[in-house]
């Protein structure tokens, strides 16, 4: 301590009569600005909280401040809510969550909504209770729905700034280092908490299990994180594929992935090195089966695959069909272990993943890509956040970042679900415009966007079941007759953002 105290004297006697730079100060001792160094506990020690009040108060999140949190769990998920209920208890107000989508586990954020505890909310869909009272009108400001890649968009562009994001992962060292391929509860990759551990103004790690230092791989890094606090268990792994990935044996799935493999094989981008992504729905994940034996039969092998990953890529990748993975979601356990063992199965952002305004975003670099639809209409519009009933029911996901990235969009559904229409004469709620959509499959045919004339000459020549979307219209209706329309009030209850963060519709509150 003396030593320092003669260090301080000598600098201010050296700096005597020199003008200082602006913002420049003078020596006054080496702990000055860094106290956590006085002793090897407090160095290593300084970011351990005793409990999660703690991390909260160390934190300095105030009332009217955003929170984030990711949904790598999915249904699994068992911090938003706990969080958010803690926070409550500790009096905060008129927060924003920033969650990166919510889902039917996410029943309890209505209370907390209702009393005030959260005021606005930014994610990319919801589903269940939740989705079903802020669609009756729940908030008094409507809620952000943006894509993934909108999601860092808005963060880059300054709308939404994350003042202290919540991350759980199922292992962390005491310095930070984190991932969600190792310990209990694996979820595999972390996409969507990379990006909210880069730009939160304070990242706090909530941590199945603390592990001796370093841990690594680190999907976040000790250099992005402030405090850890050990949370118990953070998710459920097991739940994570409900209400995505899944196999099917429906008939009518497996035309729909036949006939999106014909798509795919005769589109002119099936050559040796083709990059794909498939999505995890049913038809999406069978149209990987079907498409591995044309690529055995062809002789090539894609270069890489992308996206949300799930175990029939990975089983495709096994096969040697494919070269590299790139996974910002890893849809199942098949997914997760093989991020975790396979060094050829990469985690990436949603910024690399699919920020418009990142400096090189991988679905830019896709040749095709699987997408889903709840509606699409005559003008090849794509709704996959409403159903059938104006109630919020699924999630914007990648979809419009997907879409316009790739080279060859290819929207699969059937053509009406339990008597009600797939293709209609105007969606609902426009999440992708039209004119990024390249062609619609479905177990009547197939519609080619008439923007995409060069991919109608080669399916028609490769003799697959062309219609016009109009005449597949026509079909449905003549299935399920003329839907009744939806009765809306005026309010507005949901904000779509397109990928660039301007507004491409609204979701207005459901007449009951």
């Amino acid at each position: 301590m003396n030593g320092d105290i003669a260090m301080i004297n000598d600098a201010q006697a050296r700096l005597a009569g020199v003008a200082l730079p602006p913002g420049a100060e003078p020596f006054a001792g080496v702990f000055a600005h860094a106290p956590h160094l006085v002793s090897r506990e407090a160095k290593y020690r300084r970011k351990r909280c005793a409990n999660l009040e703690d991390a909260v108060r160390r934190s300095g999140l105030k009332s009217g401040m955003t929170v984030s949190f990711h949904h790598a769990f999915r249904e699994g998920d068992k911090t938003i809510n706990t969080v958010v209920a803690c926070l409550a208890s500790m009096g905060f107000r008129d927060l924003t969550l920033a969650a990166s989508s919510l889902l039917s586990c996410n029943t309890p954020l209505i209370e907390h909504i209702r009393s005030g505890v959260i005021r606005r909310i930014y994610t990319s869909g919801m589903r269940g209770k939740l989705a079903e009272a802020i669609s009756n009108g729940l908030m008094d400001e409507p809620i952000n729905i943006h894509s993934h890649g909108g999601r860092v968009n808005l963060m880059d562009r300054g709308e939404l700034s994350i003042d202290v994001a919540f991350l759980g992962v199922s292992t962390a060292d005491e310095f930070g280092n984190a991932n969600g391929t190792s310990g209990r509860s694996r979820c595999g990759s972390l996409g969507y908490a990379m990006v909210d551990a880069d730009r939160a103004a304070k990242v706090v790690l909530l941590a199945e299990t603390i592990v001796p230092f370093p841990n690594a791989p680190a999907s976040i890094r000790q250099d992005q994180v402030d405090l850890v606090v050990e949370f118990g268990e953070i998710g459920d792994p097991s739940k994570i594929s409900i209400g995505a990935a899944r196999m099917t044996s429906d008939p009518r799935e497996l035309l729909i992935a036949r006939f999106a493999a014909d798509v795919m094989e005769h589109s002119g981008y099936f050559e040796e090195g083709f990059s794909m992504q498939t999505g995890s729905g049913a038809s999406s994940t069978a149209t990987a089966t079907f498409l591995a034996k044309r690529m055995e039969k062809k002789g090539i092998k894609a270069a890489f695959a992308l996206g949300g990953i799930t175990g029939g890529i990975v089983d495709l990748h096994r096969q040697g069909l494919i070269g590299k993975i790139f996974d910002t979601q890893s849809f199942d356990a098949v997914a997760a272990e093989s991020l975790r063992t396979n060094p050829e199965h990469y985690e990436i952002s949603t910024n690399t993943y699919a920020n418009l305004t990142s400096k090189g975003a991988y679905c830019d670099r896709v040749d095709m890509v699987i997408l889903s639809a709840l509606e699409i209409d005559l003008g090849f519009n794509v709704n996959v956040i409403t159903g059938s009933d104006g109630v919020m029911r699924g999630a914007s996901g990648g979809h419009s970042d997907a879409a316009a990235g790739s080279n060859l969009p290819i929207v699969v559904a059937p053509l009406i679900r339990s008597r009600i229409p797939t293709v209609v004469s105007r969606c609902t709620t426009v999440v992708t415009p039209g004119d990024t959509i390249g062609v619609l499959v479905t177990d009547h045919g197939i519609a080619v966007n008439p923007n995409r004339p060069e991919l109608a000459a080669r399916l028609k020549k490769a003799g697959l079941p062309l219609f016009t979307i109009e005449a597949l219209h026509e079909r449905a209706m003549s299935l399920t007759g003329e839907p009744q329309p939806i009765a809306f009030l005026d309010k507005v209850v949901g904000l779509i953002r397109y990928r660039d963060g301007s507004l491409i519709d609204v979701v207005r509150q459901i007449k009951g």
